[in-house]
């Protein structure tokens, strides 16, 4: 017999494994099924037809809506049923259709999405990603194994972000944009393959960001992309001039801390002058 408190609610058409942890209020509709090894936060919702599956843990208020699966075995041929996990964070919210695999034992062996995170209808979250906190994907978005997506960043419609990519802390992609290499922190990327085209100003206006740091932010970006489309200066002395004239701006120290960790993508590249000149004014 489960050990559920008495406030859980399961519709009687759902699958509900007894050795699964629920937690107070958890609402689970019709035709779900939940595995064993799952555990459900206070208040969590699943809607109807959710499958939850693997050693996955489901944050408190976690809302997840019709033909979502969670936890189920990775798309990799070298997935040998490894007892890797899945959690999602409190307060994340799931639409429909999405698909969220739990890791390998090659990668991190776990798959994890941050509190707070809107994963919209149709997206594929892969084996082995990390998703952080306040992130929002919009629908369509497809990923492959091992990406990282940093606090506050948004993924705009029907992008396919390449496996092991990072993209930084509040950074803006593009809809319909192909991101094959690692995208900066607050970053702003667009194109059939992505394009790094200036910051993500209005995502710093909106987290409050002062004036004087984002004037600091554009100086710097200038440095490290100069719009004249002729870099006089190797990367590498681009980086060093930035750290050392910008030593007050935490955010664009962010930035160079991200651009020197060693990647398997690389970075992305930056778009033609006549592009970077389009990057929003106004600041």
């Amino acid at each position: 017999m489960s050990n559920w408190p008495s406030t859980v609610s399961i519709h009687p058409s759902a699958l509900v494994a007894p050795e699964a942890i629920l937690g107070e209020n958890v609402t689970i509709g019709p035709w779900c099924s939940v595995g064993p090894d799952v555990s459900i936060g206070e208040g969590a919702r699943l809607h109807a037809n959710v499958i939850i599956d693997g050693l996955t843990e489901i944050g408190a208020r976690v809302e997840v809506f019709p033909f979502v699966t969670i936890g189920l075995a990775p798309q990799d041929l070298k997935y040998k049923g490894e007892p890797t996990r899945c959690v999602i964070g409190a307060h994340t919210v799931i639409r429909e259709n999405v698909t969220i695999h739990r890791g390998t034992a090659q990668g991190t062996a776990l798959t994890q999405i941050g509190s707070h995170c809107l994963i919209m209808a149709n997206a594929h979250v892969a084996h082995d990603c990390m998703i952080g906190d306040g992130v929002i994907i919009v629908n369509n978005v497809v990923m492959g194994g091992h990406v990282e997506i940093g606090d506050g960043a948004r993924v705009m419609g029907a992008a396919a972000l390449h496996q092991f990519v990072r993209i930084g802390r509040g950074a803006l992609v593009g809809g319909v944009c192909g991101v094959e290499a690692d995208v900066i922190p607050y970053g702003s990327v667009l194109g059939n393959r992505a394009r790094l085209v200036g910051l993500h100003w209005i995502w710093l206006r909106r987290q409050g960001v002062s004036a004087e740091e984002i004037q600091q932010m554009r100086r710097a970006f200038r440095v490290l992309y100069p719009r004249t489309g002729r870099n006089e200066q190797v990367l590498e002395a681009r980086l060093a001039a930035v750290k050392r004239d910008f030593p007050d701006s935490p955010r664009v120290q962010e930035i160079i801390a991200f651009m020197e960790v060693q990647s398997r993508r690389g970075l992305v590249r930056a778009a033609s002058p006549a592009q970077l000149s389009a990057e929003t004014e106004g600041v």
